[in-house]
C-alpha cells in the first residue's frame, strides 16, 4: 500500500504534543510550530525533499523521550517550564527510541544532539560542523517555539526574536542556520500559520510527503516505535503494549489467521494506548481509587486513539479494533456504548486480550495477578455480559 511517513505522524502528532502539555504546561502543538520553522529554514537553506521529509519527521519526534524522564523527575512548580528541557536522558532515550524508525537518509544523532551549542557548552560537547546540521536547525526551531509563545506574535514579536538570536548567533546556533531563519520570519503569514487554528492547516500545506510502497509487516516496524513511546509514558505501563502486540499474535495463530490480518492486530495493539498520552501520570499512577472527574479522563483516551488514527489511509479496520477495545458487549463500555452487534471478533479479542494483559501487570495501588486469579475475574466479566465468553476460555486455554 502507499503509506505516508509525515501523514502518519501529521495524524499522532497531537498526542505526542500532550505528553509535552501534561509534564511541562507548555502550549498545544508545539511539535507541529517546531516543524514547521524546521521545514522553513531548511527550505530557505536549499535542503531536498527528502531531507525535509525526514526534518519534519525528527522536529515531530524531537522530544519523544520526555515522557521516559517521569520516573526519576517530577515537576512540582509549573513555572519551571524548561526543567524537562534541560534533562540530558530525554534526548538519548529519544534517540533510542527512534532507531528502527524508516528515515529516508537514515540519519542518526539528530535527536540526540539537539540541543547541543556551536560553542560546544551543550550535553555532549560538542562543538561547530559535528553538531549535524539537522540538530542545528531542529535546536533553533525549537528553542524559537519554547522561548516566544504565540500570543506574543504580535506588536514587535519580529524584532524582539531576532534581536534575541542575534546574541546567539556563533554561540548557540551557526550565522548561516540564523540568518536563514531570520528572513523565514520576515511575512506576515508566518506568526498567522503558527496560531492553533491555523499551524495544522499551515504544515500540512508546506510539508513535503513521500508516499512509500509498504506492506503491514513494514508499518509494524514503524508502530512498534510507537509502542515504545507509548509504554514508556509511565514505569507501571512500561511493556503493556508491547505484551499486548505479542499476545495478539499468539491468539491470531490459535485462530489461524492469514499473516496479514495477524500483522494488522498486532498493529492495533501496538497504538490501542495512543490516546493515554493525553493522560496525566498523576492519574495514571495514582496510588488510590480515582475520583470520578479523574475517571472521566481516562475514559477519554479511547475517543483520542480514535482521533489520532481515523485519517491514516489503511488503517480503517486497525482503527476500529484499537479504539474498541473498552467497549463491552452489554454496552457499558467507553466511549461509545457500543453493544454485541457493533464490536466485531477482533474488537472483541483486542478487548480481552487488553484485561488480561493489564491484570497481569504490577499497577500503582496493586501487584500484577497470577494466570488462574485472572482467569476467575474474566469468567466474571463474561457472565456479566461484558465480554466474550469464547473468547476469555481460550485465552485460558492458551496462556495457561
Amino acid at each position: 500500500m502507499q503509506f505516508s511517513l509525515n501523514g502518519f505522524l501529521l495524524s499522532i502528532s497531537f498526542a505526542l504534543d500532550c505528553i509535552e502539555r501534561d509534564i511541562l504546561g507548555v502550549k498545544l502543538n508545539h511539535g507541529k510550530r517546531v516543524a514547521y520553522n524546521a521545514l522553513l529554514i531548511g527550505q530557505q537553506m536549499g535542503m531536498t525533499q527528502d531531507d525535509l521529509v525526514d526534518m519534519v519527521a525528527f522536529s515531530i519526534l524531537h522530544d519523544n523521550g520526555i515522557s521516559g524522564c517521569l520516573t526519576e523527575h517530577k515537576l512540582m512548580d509549573r513555572k519551571k517550564v524548561f526543567l524537562f528541557e534541560n534533562i540530558k536522558k530525554h534526548c538519548t532515550i529519544g534517540e533510542k527510541n527512534i532507531e528502527d524508525y524508516p528515515l529516508l537518509k537514515k540519519e542518526r544523532n539528530i535527536i540526540l544532539y539537539h540541543h547541543e551549542r556551536l560553542d560546544g557548552s551543550g550535553y555532549f560537547h560538542m562543538k561547530g560542523d559535528a553538531i549535524p546540521l539537522k540538530a542545528q536547525i531542529l535546536g533553533l526551531a525549537d528553542y524559537v517555539d519554547t522561548h516566544f509563545k504565540v500570543n506574543m506574535m504580535y506588536g514587535d514579536y519580529e524584532e524582539r526574536v531576532i534581536d534575541h538570536i542575534k546574541k546567539l548567533r556563533n554561540v548557540k546556533f551557526s550565522e548561516k542556520i540564523c540568518d536563514s531563519f531570520f528572513k523565514v520570519i520576515e511575512p506576515v503569514y508566518y506568526r498567522l500559520d503558527q496560531e492553533d487554528a491555523n499551524i495544522e492547516a499551515a504544515l500540512d500545506k508546506r510539508a513535503p510527503y513521500k508516499f512509500l510502497d509498504l506492506d503491514y509487516f513494514q508499518i509494524h516496524e514503524i508502530t512498534a516505535v510507537f509502542s515504545r513511546i507509548i509504554d514508556t509514558k509511565s514505569k507501571f505501563t512500561w511493556r503493556h503494549s508491547k505484551g499486548l502486540s505479542e499476545k495478539a499474535g499468539i491468539m491470531a495463530e490459535f485462530y489461524d489467521y492469514s499473516a496479514e490480518e495477524t500483522v494488522k492486530l498486532r498493529i492495533a495493539a501496538d497504538l490501542h494506548d495512543i490516546g493515554k498520552l493525553l493522560i496525566s501520570n498523576d492519574i495514571l499512577e495514582a496510588e488510590r481509587r480515582l475520583t470520578a472527574e479523574e475517571f472521566a479522563k481516562i475514559q477519554c483516551h479511547t475517543y483520542y486513539t480514535r482521533k489520532a488514527l481515523n485519517k491514516i489511509s489503511g488503517f480503517e479496520d486497525i482503527t476500529q479494533w484499537a479504539a474498541n477495545h473498552h467497549e463491552k458487549l452489554n454496552g457499558k463500555g467507553y466511549p461509545y456504548c457500543k453493544t454485541a452487534k457493533e464490536l466485531d471478533f477482533n474488537s472483541r479479542l483486542l478487548g480481552c486480550l487488553d484485561i488480561y494483559q493489564a491484570l497481569t501487570e504490577d499497577r500503582p495501588y496493586r501487584a500484577g495477578m497470577e494466570h488462574s486469579h485472572v482467569v476467575h475475574i474474566m469468567r466474571d466479566m463474561a457472565d456479566g455480559g461484558f465480554v466474550d465468553r469464547t473468547i476469555v476460555d481460550d485465552i485460558t486455554q492458551v496462556f495457561g
